[in-house]
């Protein structure tokens, strides 16, 4: 069912942050702790604050409450937080997703971190097609996976840091957005 105008408004905010931090990340590298931590509050905000629904992204839609928000934020924190620790991302990103489940809460976070994964693979090997080291990347994704393999089986945790050359740098503020901002669209549909 598609999500009323209230629930797309309340949803806009988060929209305009996903994409105010695309534009940073792009042309800087980086995504501003001042837009994912105001949207973390707005999020957590509206969803407290407005009169009480199934989500914003949903046929009732309203705030999910405290609990439920923070539960979205932590799930798109938790979720994303190897990926750091495995330095495969930044803590922009982490913290991007945790302020993207801040407003979506616990059950649609989970969407839009599978969809935002989709989108950044297919969007990398665009991205090292077109920048011209898509067989650098694809030999890189083969030592770390060997090389991870290996250590694992040592008893030693894996860190994406054994590629010889790096690739390349992809802004994957770009997956979070475009996968978030698909995901509700999908969903609507």
């Amino acid at each position: 069912m598609t999500p009323s105008i209230v629930g797309w408004l309340a949803l806009a905010p988060m929209g305009l942050l996903l994409l105010a931090s695309v534009w940073t990340d792009v042309k800087g590298g980086r995504i501003p702790n001042q837009f994912v931590f105001s949207g973390l509050v707005l999020g957590i905000l509206f969803n407290t604050i407005l009169p009480e629904g199934l989500g914003f992204a949903s046929s009732l839609p309203g705030g999910l409450g405290l609990w439920r928000a923070s539960a979205g934020a932590a799930i798109g924190l938790a979720v994303m937080l190897p990926l750091y620790l495995l330095r495969a991302m930044g803590a922009g990103d982490v913290k991007l997703m945790a302020m993207v489940g801040a407003f979506l809460g616990p059950e649609d976070i989970i969407g839009a971190v599978l969809c935002s994964f989709i989108t950044g693979g297919v969007l990398s090997l665009g991205y090292a097609w077109k920048i011209g080291v898509l067989r650098r990347m694809l030999q890189n994704i083969k030592i770390i996976v060997y090389s991870s393999a290996v250590k694992i089986a040592g008893g030693n945790p894996p860190l994406l840091d054994d590629a010889p050359e790096t690739a390349g740098k992809f802004p994957y503020a770009v997956a979070i957005a475009v996968g978030t901002l698909g995901y509700l669209v999908w969903k609507s549909a």
